[in-house]
């Protein structure tokens, strides 16, 4: 039996697609309602369920 991939958690989805179009964690988090921290967690997230980098630092 094949195993299924896993489906990223939507926040984490939606805290890259809003960091990566406004370019700030902050800009995000402010869209979004949430820390500039929640946003760094939630792209950490997603980045490590992925295996790679999403933004350089």
């Amino acid at each position: 039996m094949a195993l299924r991939p896993t489906t990223p958690p939507l926040n984490a989805l939606r805290a890259f697609e809003a960091a990566a179009r406004l370019g700030s964690f902050a800009r995000a988090a402010a869209e979004l309602s949430v820390t500039s921290g929640a946003i760094s967690q939630q792209v950490a997230n997603l980045e490590a369920s992925l295996g790679m980098s999403l933004f350089e630092r």
